[in-house]
């Protein structure tokens, strides 16, 4: 099993948990990639909501 810095899963933790008001504990369960996946649709709409598309 991989782990990375705790300041890294704070962050995915505090994005996702941002947009989508997702319980901590249903963000916890979810594996790295899961979480940079939500991340990179995130990004996604945020840009897209940005530029008015």
């Amino acid at each position: 099993m991989k782990t990375y810095a705790p300041e890294d899963l704070r962050s995915e933790l505090a994005y996702i948990a941002y947009h989508f008001h997702w319980p901590h504990d249903q963000l916890l369960d979810m594996d790295h990639i899961e979480r940079r996946s939500w991340i990179s649709q995130i990004t996604l709409i945020n840009r897209r909501f940005a530029e008015g598309t």
